[in-house]
């Protein structure tokens, strides 16, 4: 009888282990780099770290991210998540910009960055940044005053006759397209003007951003001085019913093809769509609605091809509720609504996600 040949981890091609690998969080790959000199060289492949979470990591120090950074993040790099420092009981900040440069150098395809619980009041600007991020994502984080202005040009330099010559060269300009604040504390109406300077930003998600004020977010509203003129995508939850009112949308937003509202108090924002005549998708989350300020505030998107209801509570009279009972569904909960609004919109699609129907809620 042959001998039995016992197949091991050994014998499988470099593919399939990368691909196992593939699977595990990055504390657990850097552990099993000790194994062995193969397993450390596979680990070390890019492919596994392309997307790279370190968010789940806890006590994660300036020196492990050197570490890192040395040994295992490179060109395959394209997203990052980091967790700061801010509610650890040894606080602090562990970005600096050494790190922050060679991280620029070693990982040119970064196009993610996401970070949570970090303060950025060392970094004085936004700029020492890597220049190849698109997507930038605050949660929970802290912002010196001037983080989001762009540099200036460079002083005037003198030539070799001893003429001054102003330099036409900048700073790399901000080449980010998507910023994501929610819950950071510290963003005020300062840096949302800022903003203003961003010529490729087109989405703004601002999330209980509890320091912009109703004038800051006038500014920013077409026409304002400091208008947001590039953006197609703008979401906006957790705002007063006053901050709401003074979003400026009635203005109309030139470009805007993708809205956001969210919260308790939409509904002063809801009545200021009927001017956002290009709107081609809007989603509505974690709010109150009834049948007829839908109706009223929707009906005249024309060319929206997209309105989703998420985790949005629907208050309706007994008298309607019994009169639909029958023709609802565990898919549609309200299925008066959505044939009304097929009626108005014939080109659109209608998604409700998570939605409830609150009976007798005024």
């Amino acid at each position: 009888m042959a001998a039995v040949r016992t197949c091991t981890l050994e014998y499988f091609p470099e593919n399939i282990l990368i691909e196992i690998l593939s699977y595990l969080p990055v504390q657990e790959l850097v552990r099993n780099a000790r194994v062995c000199k193969r397993w450390s060289a596979l680990i070390k492949d890019q492919r596994l770290w392309r997307t790279v979470d370190l968010s789940t990591w806890k006590r994660v120090t300036s020196r492990m991210l050197w570490t890192l950074l040395r040994q295992y993040l490179g060109r395959g790099v394209c997203s990052l998540h980091l967790r700061g420092l801010l509610q650890s009981s040894r606080g602090g900040s562990f970005l600096s910009e050494p790190w922050l440069q060679t991280l620029s150098s070693k990982c040119p395809r970064l196009r993610r960055l996401t970070l949570t619980h970090t303060d950025l009041r060392g970094l004085h600007s936004c700029s020492l940044l890597p220049p190849s991020l698109q997507v930038l994502e605050l949660h929970s984080c802290e912002l010196p005053s001037g983080f989001f202005t762009q540099n200036p040009l460079k002083p005037v330099q003198t030539d070799q006759n001893g003429s001054g010559k102003e330099s036409q060269t900048s700073s790399s300009s901000c080449v980010i397209e998507a910023l994501i604040l929610d819950n950071v504390p510290s963003f005020t109406d300062q840096h949302l003007k800022s903003l203003s300077s961003w010529e490729r930003l087109r989405r703004l998600e601002l999330r209980d951003v509890l320091r912009v004020t109703v004038a800051g977010l006038k500014g920013c509203a077409p026409p304002g001085p400091h208008a947001l003129t590039h953006l197609t995508h703008l979401e906006l939850e957790g705002f007063s019913r006053q901050q709401m009112a003074a979003l400026g949308l009635a203005d109309g937003w030139a470009g805007l093809e993708r809205l956001t509202l969210g919260g308790r108090e939409v509904a002063p924002g809801l009545l200021c769509l009927n001017r956002l005549a290009g709107l081609r998708w809007l989603r509505l989350r974690g709010c109150r609605l009834t049948e007829t300020l839908v109706l009223r505030s929707c009906g005249t998107l024309m060319e929206l091809h997209m309105l989703e209801f998420l985790q949005v509570e629907f208050a309706m009279e007994a008298e309607r509720t019994d009169n639909e009972r029958d023709k609802r569904t565990e898919n549609d909960l309200m299925p008066g609504l959505r044939q009304a609004l097929s009626n108005l919109l014939p080109k659109c699609n209608f998604l409700f996600t998570q939605c409830t129907v609150i009976v007798g809620a005024d």
